[in-house]
């Protein structure tokens, strides 16, 4: 008997927040030359977070300089990272969620299914599961196939683009930090704690010391700088411009959403251009 593929419901979300990022990446770690902003979106999907369904998208940057060692290199929108995984439809602060209610506070998978029924997110009991697996990869060591992807960007640019920041998901205090590496857009490890110090971090860091670091880009947070000082000492850092943009742009956002809801509902009796061409004498 053939096997049938899998049925994956289409979900569409026409009321959802919109993010957008750009690389936070300013100039490029081998020449120094000042980067030109992509016109193409490198990644764009709709997930479903904590807060509500979220439209996200990035847009990469590239170095142009003919004379640079390694002119065309593309610095990805890495912060897109932080709020879901690559080829995931769910946000971190999902997976946070399940992992957290799970192994701290013993909740089966159905009974988290449920939670997140009521607060408005479609999902099923196996689903819960895989998430709860993809959250144990994250928080595990390093695979092979991501082992294997920092090996290429090492042997191709001589070390890597670090990025670390933090989230605190929903419902508990914790906070889930995320590494990611820009040149690949890759998703490295997390780790979730409560208050974390300084050593902590430095001691989750020090499982990829062994990989040289070009730079490393951070949102401020001075636990995170120490932690990134103490491991690659000689990395150059930088801070996220995208979190000023983004705190700048909050309420202009909020402002728009709302802006594009009013705009749907006034305009949306009138009719189409294609039906009063139609409509219209000829002269």
């Amino acid at each position: 008997m053939e096997k049938r593929p899998r049925h994956r419901p289409t979900r569409k979300y026409p009321e959802a927040s919109r993010q957008i990022f750009v690389s936070e990446v300013s100039h490029c770690v081998h020449c120094g030359s000042e980067l030109a902003v992509r016109t193409n979106w490198h990644m764009r999907k709709t997930i479903q977070t904590m807060k509500g369904p979220l439209f996200l998208a990035g847009r990469a940057k590239v170095c142009t300089n003919e004379k640079c060692s390694h002119p065309g290199t593309r610095y990805y929108a890495s912060q897109v990272l932080l709020l879901s995984m690559p080829s995931s439809t769910y946000g971190l602060d999902v997976l946070a969620y399940i992992g957290w209610r799970h192994e701290h506070e013993q909740r089966q998978f159905v009974e988290i299914q449920r939670e997140l029924n009521k607060k408005g997110i479609a999902i099923n009991e196996r689903n819960v599961g895989k998430l709860y697996r993809q959250y144990l990869a994250l928080l595990g060591a390093t695979s092979k196939a991501i082992r294997k992807r920092l090996d290429v960007i090492v042997e191709k640019h001589g070390g890597l683009v670090l990025g670390v920041d933090a989230l605190q998901p929903e419902g508990h205090g914790s906070l889930l930090y995320v590494l990611y590496e820009i040149l690949s857009g890759t998703v490295v490890s997390a780790i979730q704690v409560e208050a974390p110090s300084e050593k902590e971090l430095a001691a989750w860091l020090r499982a990829y010391e062994k990989y040289p670091v070009l730079a490393n880009i951070t949102d401020g947070e001075e636990r995170i700088i120490a932690a990134l000082r103490a491991v690659w000492p000689n990395a150059a850092r930088q801070r996220c411009q995208e979190h000023f943009l983004g705190n700048l742009a909050d309420e202009v956002l909020e402002q728009d959403t709302r802006l594009r809801k009013e705009m749907r509902v006034d305009l949306g009796g009138l009719p189409k251009i294609t039906d009063l061409l139609n409509d219209s004498p000829l002269f």
